[in-house]
């Protein structure tokens, strides 16, 4: 089993940033890739970024999110980060951290992931 836990959610004007971490416990934290999601009301859940286990692996954006967010990991000390900068209403969601130990990749739909953590909240006012 896996356990995510995001924080670094809040209320932000537009261009400005913000850091989502995401903390993992319960398995090898370098045997599993990290994603990260995002759903805003009444929409469904939408990939963002993925990064794989092995350092030096391609990292993938969503096209309305590359080149203003950075998705890093850390595996001394089990965390991903979502840098999130020149913000936008439309980023306007909560914000899901994702974990998998499956072999395939790049992985960007939620059916990709096992584990989830419980979200947090983004929002960009106008």
């Amino acid at each position: 089993q896996v356990q995510l836990a995001e924080s670094g959610g809040g209320l932000v004007q537009a261009g400005g940033s913000l850091r989502l971490s995401c903390a993992a416990s319960g398995r090898t934290f370098n045997s599993y890739d990290m994603g990260w999601f995002r759903q805003a009301p009444g929409k469904e859940r939408e990939f963002v970024a993925a990064i794989p286990r092995w350092s030096g692996g391609i990292t993938y954006y969503a096209d309305s999110v590359r080149g203003r967010f950075t998705f890093s990991r850390d595996n001394a000390k089990s965390m991903v980060y979502l840098q999130m900068n020149s913000l936008k209403p439309e980023d306007t969601a909560v914000y899901y951290c994702a974990a998998s130990f499956g072999s395939s990749w790049p992985k960007q739909t939620p059916s990709d992931y096992a584990y989830w953590g419980q979200g947090t909240q983004v929002t960009v006012s106008s």
